[in-house]
């Protein structure tokens, strides 16, 4: 019997730390590196999609984006329907995990988000994997070596997740260690006021 073909990953958010964060986390379980693919937004997403279709999506929500990411989802589903999708937002009320519930997402994760917080969703989401999809499962344990199986009871570890900035902390920016003033989420990302600057600077442009 030949082997089944490897997993693919898509993650699709505004921030740089998350696709990092997210592409460093899949491969330190294992997951072939050439077939983790992230960007910024849905359309591309789209377009990366229809090239190779993920078995995995990780997404924003894109509440105002064109497709958002319930959409994007629902477009990927078509293309593969074992597709498993995750959702993440700065923004969760009823209304937004009502329609996450409707779309058939594993897990809505509130931003900022914990290593914690990412844990514990994604230990429920291949719990309800192992469970309902046990095909799709096996995949995931054969090319982890069960590092995410909760079928063989081990745990999965996480690498820590960035902090959020936060007002009074200091960063590097161009060299330069700066106060930050003030912090604000725009376009779905973090941008920071610095002390001595007039732009706002994305989160993704400053370092610890």
């Amino acid at each position: 019997m030949a082997a089944a073909p490897k997993l693919r990953f898509l993650v699709v958010d505004p921030l740089e730390g998350v696709q990092v964060f997210s592409r460093r986390l899949l491969e330190s379980y294992g997951f072939d590196t050439a077939l983790i693919r992230c960007c910024a937004d849905t359309a591309t997403a789209l377009q990366m999609a229809r090239e190779q279709a993920p078995d995995f999506l990780i997404t924003d929500w894109f509440a105002k984006a064109e497709p958002s990411g319930a959409q994007l989802f629902a477009e990927l589903r078509k293309l593969n329907p074992a597709c498993q999708g995750g959702f993440t937002s700065f923004q969760v009320d009823e209304s937004v995990s009502e329609a996450a519930r409707t779309a058939g997402t594993r897990f809505l994760l509130k931003k900022p988000f914990s290593a914690d917080d990412l844990k514990r969703e994604l230990q429920q989401a291949f719990e309800a994997l192992a469970k309902n999809h046990p095909e799709l499962m096996a995949r995931v344990s054969a090319e982890t070596r069960g590092r995410l199986d909760p079928r063989v009871a081990r745990h999965i570890q996480l690498p820590p997740v960035p902090p959020p900035l936060r007002a009074g902390e200091h960063v590097r920016f161009d060299g330069q260690r700066r106060k930050v003033t003030a912090v604000v989420i725009r376009g779905g990302e973090q941008v920071a006021q610095l002390e001595g600057l007039k732009e706002m600077v994305p989160a993704h442009r400053l370092s610890r």
